[in-house]
Order: structure tokens, then C-alpha cells, then sequence
């Protein structure tokens, strides 16, 4: 009884808080305090302390990032680099499977040293051994199972560089909110790229990302609508039937 006044509770709790929103536009999620944002303000420290030279930093030629010729592209943690999700997967699987066995047994005495006359002569009336016993049976069975999926996404998003692990692979994490009157779309991508496989335009491909994570969703009033109530839900994990 404790549990299920608990669990009332819980949702009742819930319920307020998603009734302070009645009439209101989902807000945004803070950019201060996220993962991107603390990583842009806590630069790591450099791998060398060699100091340039005036002529140097004054050089056409030189291969700093600044300069006319230099990789602009992300390597350190802080830099932004664009994710390019082109998906378009079409899949289509389909199986049949059959069996079909028949088998019929027939077992009968006729005669063995007169034996089954005499036995005939103890059975009941229309029984005999000629015909002992006969059996029949069969059994099929049919299988069909198919499979046909299409998913099709193209987005964009900028990605922040949180970390540079010891064999050089950027660690990445990117989010954007687009807010269209009371719905707010989001998009987050994350994984593990090669600075290597970064275009000269600075962008890459989701197919080149490592444990790439990607949700792409929302929230809002038209969520709200599509997704069942807390207590159907609750009901459909509870109830065996």
C-alpha cells in the first residue's frame, strides 16, 4: 500500500510541474554550465613552450593557424567543426519457412501357430488380432516473416571539441534547439572522430564518427500529444495482460 501511495506521489508531483508550463513555449536548455561551454572556456595547456619569433609570426608561409595558409581545421578541445548527417538507409528483409511430415502405421497377427485365433475366441465380439492396431497422423507447418524499414535525415550541426585523447582522437559533442511556437526540436550528436578525417572546409560526415550518438526529437505541446499519459504507461509496464 506504502509503494503505490508512493508511486501516486511521484506522479502527482510531476503533474505540477509540467502544469507551470500550461500556456507557456518549452524554454531552452542553458548553453552556461554544458558540456560545450566548459570546454571552450578551459583551454588546455600547449603541448611545447617554443616562442615564436617576430619574423616568423610575420610570414605568409608560416603554419599557424591565423595565418593566410594555416589548418583552420578543429584538433584542440574548444574548436568547432561541423557534422554533416546525410542518412538515408533503406533495408528489406523477408523469410518463408515450411515443413510438412505424414506418417501411417498398420500392425496386424494373421496367424502364428493358431495363437491369434484362440486369443480372438477371448475378445470381444468383432475384434481380432488380424488387425492389431493402426495408426495415422501428419502435421505442417508454415512460417513467413518480412521486414521492410526506410529512414531518411539530413541536418547539420555545429560541434564543439571537449576533449583531445592521448592517441590524438577528438572527443565531440554537439546540440541545437530550434523553437517553432510551442515546440522545441532538438538535436544531439556525439562520438569520437580522427582530426585526419576533418575536410579542409572543417566538416564530418556522422558515418566517420565513432559511438556516434544521435537523437533528434522533441518536446512541447505536440509531444505531449503523441505520447500516452504517465498512467497508461505506468499500467501497460504493471499489467500482465
Amino acid at each position: 500500500m506504502r509503494s503505490l501511495l508512493f508511486v501516486f506521489m511521484a506522479l502527482s508531483l510531476a503533474a505540477c510541474g509540467r502544469l507551470e508550463q500550461v500556456g507557456k513555449a518549452p524554454d531552452f536548455n542553458t548553453v552556461e554550465g554544458s558540456d560545450e561551454f566548459f570546454a571552450m572556456n578551459s583551454p588546455p595547456l600547449p603541448e611545447d613552450a617554443l616562442r615564436q619569433t617576430r619574423a616568423q609570426e610575420a610570414s605568409l608561409w608560416s603554419g599557424n593557424r591565423g595565418s593566410l595558409l594555416g589548418d583552420r581545421r578543429a584538433a584542440t578541445r574548444g574548436d568547432i567543426l561541423t557534422v554533416v548527417i546525410e542518412i538515408d538507409d533503406k533495408a528489406e528483409i523477408s523469410n518463408t519457412s515450411g515443413r510438412s511430415r505424414k506418417s501411417s502405421d498398420k500392425m496386424g497377427i494373421p496367424s502364428m501357430f493358431g495363437i491369434p485365433q484362440r486369443l480372438d475366441a477371448q475378445l470381444p465380439e468383432g475384434a481380432t488380432m488380424a488387425d492389431a492396431f493402426e495408426t495415422g497422423s501428419s502435421s505442417s507447418y508454415k512460417g513467413d516473416g518480412s521486414v521492410a524499414r526506410k529512414e531518411k535525415l539530413t541536418l547539420r550541426v555545429a560541434a564543439t571539441v571537449l576533449d583531445r585523447l592521448p592517441n590524438g582522437v577528438l572527443r565531440i559533442q554537439g546540440s541545437q534547439e530550434v523553437r517553432v511556437n510551442f515546440e522545441v526540436r532538438e538535436l544531439i550528436v556525439t562520438g569520437f572522430v580522427r582530426p585526419e578525417d576533418v575536410s579542409r572546409q572543417n566538416e564530418i560526415t556522422y558515418d566517420k564518427i565513432a559511438g556516434a550518438r544521435i537523437s533528434y526529437g522533441g518536446r512541447g505541446q505536440i509531444t505531449d500529444v503523441q505520447q500516452p499519459r504517465y498512467g497508461q504507461q505506468v499500467s501497460d509496464i504493471l499489467l500482465p495482460f
